[in-house]
């Protein structure tokens, strides 16, 4: 949000979404949740006061002038009726925006988004007189950055533009009332020959291995981690045509050897001779762990 002027801006890549919210919205609202962006100086949040009341207020940059505001959502309420003397309305709801509107401006801007055509909403009495605000939808060449500002917690090593994947993990291990599972796996390929979709067909079964071995090595000792803030770990996994070694840690620090002694008994077993075939592609795969409280 500027002066005057509101802009929703939508990625050409997430035209697919963009129909599924329009397909499942009723006639008269259209709801959008947003990205948090990079280029505001300032941003809306919505805080409960000392009374239980919610109250607005703009974040800005340290040292900055706020000129362009981000916001958390969009609403689109198609109901505006002629004889509230608005052509639209524009006001911030909490932390985002709600845009008010006839309902025919309502069909028409269905149609833009059906269409990806960008759209414009004029908004200020119906008066003829000077357009206060405008509120653009614009369809733009935009595509979310990959794991920016993710760092490994084997080594801090950065993460940005490395592609992960969530895991599903089936089994449970639990000791003294926490559970630890693998949640997440990061893919930082060596060859530039190699797919990242090629790797994930290839290495499933061996990095599900990898993963339970591991949530096994580690199970007895998770309360002895947590208390001593440990609360998250990182596997690295390196491969190639013919090595395999690998590091542990967590917040940027190795884990200390006597962790890595029981898990070298049950990751050795994996590499050298587990029910998956070690993958022989050049790469890092880094396996992200949480250890948490068990529910009762």
């Amino acid at each position: 949000m500027e002066m005057g002027h509101s802009y929703i801006e939508i990625p050409k890549a997430s035209f697919s979404e963009m129909q599924k919210v329009v397909n499942s919205s009723n006639e008269h609202v259209i709801s959008i949740g947003a990205s948090f962006s990079q280029e505001a100086d300032s941003h809306l949040v919505c805080f409960q006061n000392e009374e239980g009341n919610y109250q607005t207020q703009a974040n800005s940059k340290p040292g900055e002038t706020r000129t362009v505001t981000g916001a958390s959502f969009v609403v689109f309420n198609g109901a505006l009726k002629a004889s509230s003397g608005f052509i639209a309305k524009s006001s911030i709801v909490e932390d985002g925006l709600m845009v008010q509107i006839p309902p025919e401006t309502m069909e028409s801007l269905r149609s833009a988004l059906r269409e990806q055509t960008d759209f414009d909403i004029p908004c200020g009495k119906n008066d003829g007189g000077e357009v206060k605000e405008n509120v653009t939808v614009r369809w733009v060449d935009w595509s979310s950055p990959v794991n920016s500002g993710k760092t490994s917690g084997v080594d801090g090593r950065p993460l940005d533009g490395v592609p992960s994947v969530r895991m599903e993990q089936d089994t449970e291990f639990e000791s003294h009332s926490r559970t630890i599972r693998c949640t997440e796996v990061f893919y930082q390929l060596k060859s530039p020959d190699c797919s990242l979709a090629a790797v994930l067909s290839s290495c499933s079964g061996f990095q599900k291995e990898i993963a339970l071995a591991t949530c096994s090595a580690l199970a007895p000792h998770l309360s002895v981690l947590t208390s001593s803030g440990i609360n998250s770990l990182w596997l690295r996994v390196s491969t190639q045509a013919d090595m395999v070694e690998y590091q542990a840690g967590s917040g940027g620090r190795l884990l200390p050897q006597r962790y890595m002694n029981e898990m070298d008994g049950a990751l050795i077993p994996v590499i050298h001779g587990g029910g998956a075939s070690v993958p022989q592609t050049a790469m890092d795969m880094e396996l992200v762990f949480y250890i948490t409280h068990s529910l009762q």
